[in-house]
């Protein structure tokens, strides 16, 4: 999984990562608005879905605490990090600010 994470995150197109758990109702609520997102936004940005309690090394890597957590990627590197929910319209803002 981690090679494959690095590959993932690795990419000129921002990624936004969503640390999540099934027993999370936050998660439950933040799934529908990343689905708009990326209904939005397009081949713009991947959005990749990690469940925490199936990948803890990953989440103990990036200190994710609390869950949702979405950590913004590009080229590799960590641009933006947020806990809890956001609604559609501040996310889209936020990857558009790292698209370039």
């Amino acid at each position: 999984m981690k090679s494959n994470f690095k590959d993932i995150i690795n990419s000129e197109t921002p990624v936004l990562v969503d640390f999540f758990a099934d027993w999370c109702g936050p998660c439950k609520m933040l799934a529908p608005i990343l689905k708009q997102v990326k209904d939005e936004l397009g081949d713009s940005v991947k959005i990749v879905k990690i469940d925490v309690d199936k990948n803890q090394p990953l989440a103990a890597q990036f200190q994710v605490r609390g869950v949702p957590t979405m950590i913004l990627f590009r080229n590799g590197e960590q641009k933006w990090r947020q806990s809890g929910v956001l609604q559609k319209d501040d996310l889209i803002s936020i990857i558009n600010q790292h698209k370039n």
